[in-house]
């Protein structure tokens, strides 16, 4: 078997714009994969258009012969847009495998040392801005649908206002509404806040201080995942769990935050850190340090057939993120060889990573450029994360 061409298709989705990726073999046998860094899809596609000279018309069974190519073969190491893609070519090549043996994606990893996988939701807002938050007469009401729905582990951000976020007033809202959740749903139901790195060090300090006591699962992303120094200072001034890593695109990047014990989850992302070969790696390492994983999976389809069969095979699981319902896309995603029942994902049996393609349909979808993502500012007009 041979790889015959690498392809990229930009996709306007139902809830966001994706770029999947697919790996075409001479055998008829067709890989899936897809880019995580949201916002710089153009250049993502532009880079698999480079790896098609660098594998086409070799053995799709060599995955990591490949992924070395990919990552090194042009001096400069993959690193952003250029690893996303690479995540997307190495996660269809683990599909075509899968195809080729008729076996599930997770046998290929060791097999399954779990039955399903527990995930987390995100909570909207029914007004306001996309934190879940909301005002306050009705900033309750999505997580009671979550929990009503099966939900036992709900996720929200400090909110902005208006495209405003001033980090000192959004963290002391994000403690009451942590305090509120604790008072509608007891112990039994987890929270986990995503600071989404809109804190500086001295509200994470104050924030993490003043949720300690209301029991967290974590707090995600309390600063830049670069900011190392920080995450050194703020490990030493709480006890509440820490999550970081989405913005990591290798085993490297995450080296001292593993091996400096200054998380508890590990947030890998795995269309953006090298795909499920090198997130493997990153879990073996977390494993050594007891840090659990808690994979990043704010994307579609095949993001989430990638993480389930990765997180079934693992032995330091901890959660999976799952933004929204597996069953978008129907037109594009004919097969999705799972299902989500009461906040858990459970596979069905089927080869590769049980998701088909239809190119047809997608190319009906197709965008140019890249995704439009949300612009924030202080109430001096400065700028500041999101």
């Amino acid at each position: 078997m041979k790889i015959t061409d690498v392809s990229a298709y930009p996709i306007a989705g139902e809830r966001r714009s994706s770029l999947i990726v697919v790996v075409d073999t001479d055998e008829g046998i067709y890989g899936v994969g897809e880019a995580g860094v949201s916002g710089h899809e153009a250049a993502e596609a532009a880079a698999c258009v480079a790896f098609r000279d660098l594998i086409v018309g070799q053995d799709p069974f060599r995955i990591e012969h490949l992924w070395q190519v990919m990552s090194r073969g042009r001096f400069f190491p993959a690193r952003g847009a250029i690893a996303a893609a690479l995540s997307a070519v190495d996660i269809a090549l683990w599909d075509i495998k899968g195809k080729a043996l008729d076996q599930p994606v997770y046998n290929l990893l060791g097999g399954r040392v779990r039955d399903s996988v527990p995930c987390y939701t995100h909570l909207r807002a029914t007004r306001g801005g996309d934190s879940g938050l909301g005002d306050a007469s009705d900033r309750l009401s999505p997580a009671r649908a979550a929990v009503d729905a099966g939900w036992k582990h709900l996720r929200y951000s400090p909110n902005d206002e208006n495209g405003i976020l001033e980090p000192r007033r959004s963290a002391r809202q994000a403690v009451e509404f942590t305090r509120a959740l604790r008072e509608e749903f007891g112990p039994d139901i987890e929270l986990l806040i995503d600071i989404h790195t809109r804190l500086g060090l001295p509200e994470a300090q104050y924030f993490c201080d003043a949720v300690t006591e209301l029991h967290p699962f974590f707090v995600e992303d309390p600063l830049r995942s670069e900011y190392v120094e920080g995450y050194r200072q703020l490990r030493r001034s709480t006890r509440v769990p820490l999550a970081a890593g989405e913005q990591l695109d290798s085993k490297v990047a995450f080296r001292p935050l593993i091996e400096e014990d200054l998380i508890d989850y590990a947030r890998i992302d795995l269309c953006i850190v090298g795909g499920l070969t090198e997130a493997v790696k990153v879990a073996a390492n977390c494993e050594t340090h007891g840090i659990r994983t808690a994979v990043h999976n704010p994307l579609g389809v095949v993001s989430t057939a990638a993480c389930l069969h990765f997180n079934l095979a693992i032995t330091p699981f901890g959660i999976q993120e799952q933004a929204y319902p597996p069953g978008i896309d129907t037109e594009i995603f004919p097969v999705q060889a799972f299902e989500l029942r009461r906040g858990s994902l459970f596979p069905r049996d089927a080869p590769g990573l049980g998701v088909e393609f239809d190119r047809e349909a997608a190319r009906a979808r197709e965008f140019r450029g890249s995704a439009k993502l949300p612009l924030l500012r202080r109430a001096d007009g400065s700028f500041t994360n999101w």
